[in-house]
This record gives C-alpha cells, sequence and structure tokens, in this order.
C-alpha cells in the first residue's frame, strides 16, 4: 500500500474531517473512498455517467461546447452529401429479415 503526504487547504481539512466523523469513518478510510471514486467508472451515479467516464479516460469522450462558444453549423453543402449518401446501401429492413446481425 502506498502513504501520500497532501497539502490540504485548512477549510478543506476541516470538512473533510467532519464529513468523515458524520459517515463514522476514519479520516483515512472516507479519504480513500472519496478519491476511489474521483477515478473510477465503475462508482458513477449511473450507467451513462460510467460510459462518460471511461470515454474520456480513453480520450474519446467528445467535448461538448461551451455556452460561450456555441457549435458551428455544418457546411449546407456537406449536410446535403451527407443525406444521399445516407439513403444508399440495403435497408436495414432486408438486413432483419434476412435474419443477419
Amino acid at each position: 500500500m502506498t502513504q501520500m503526504t497532501l497539502r490540504l487547504p485548512d477549510a478543506l481539512a476541516a470538512r473533510l474531517k467532519q464529513a468523515a466523523r458524520a459517515h463514522g469513518s476514519s479520516l483515512n478510510r472516507y479519504a480513500c473512498a472519496v478519491l476511489a471514486a474521483a477515478v473510477d467508472p465503475e462508482l458513477a451515479g449511473d450507467e451513462m455517467a460510467r460510459l462518460r467516464e471511461r470515454l474520456d479516460r480513453a480520450g474519446l469522450l467528445a467535448a461538448t461546447p461551451s455556452p460561450s462558444r456555441p457549435a458551428r453549423r455544418p457546411d449546407p453543402a456537406a449536410v446535403v452529401a451527407a443525406r444521399a449518401a445516407a439513403g444508399q446501401g440495403r435497408p436495414l429492413a432486408d438486413l432483419v429479415s434476412e435474419d443477419r446481425d
């Protein structure tokens, strides 16, 4: 087991100690649980939060635009081309009816 030393602001250390006492836990056990929750996607709140955490850790999570910098609209010609390309190929209904996966 690794031992670490952390420098915390006094107010944060006091709140951490108070939270540990409120949970009936030692400061060390409580701090370990908090740190584990911060880095373990399995401890995230729901399935979507866990998925987002895993994608973020893999570097695959798409950044959402900030309200101060809205997303740019795509080029209208690119949208027309994408729509035309999307209509090509075999219909999904045909694949499903052939019992393919």
